[in-house]
């Protein structure tokens, strides 16, 4: 294999890995609360984001992007020149 391919192939599972920690800290951004009823007050869930989580999330994402874009980029080029 050439070297651009071995760093496309790292920069996919790079990517994929962004994604999966994307996934995980969008679940640490959400926080929901249940409340239950009190007299006459009907019980409720209350749902909180967590500004900070949802950041890295999107940051996260981005990253996967331009990664899967250089990625594509690198075997496109690397085909090219063969």
């Amino acid at each position: 294999m050439r070297r651009d391919m071995v760093v496309a192939l790292g920069q996919v599972v790079a990517a994929v890995v962004a994604v999966v920690l994307a996934v995980l800290s969008w679940g640490r951004g959400t926080v929901t609360t249940s409340f239950a009823a009190i007299g006459e007050m009907p019980a409720f869930e209350a749902t909180r984001y967590v500004a900070p989580w949802l950041v890295l999330s999107a940051f996260l994402v981005a990253v996967a992007g331009l990664l899967v874009i250089d990625a594509v980029t690198r075997a496109v080029r690397s085909a090219a020149e063969r």
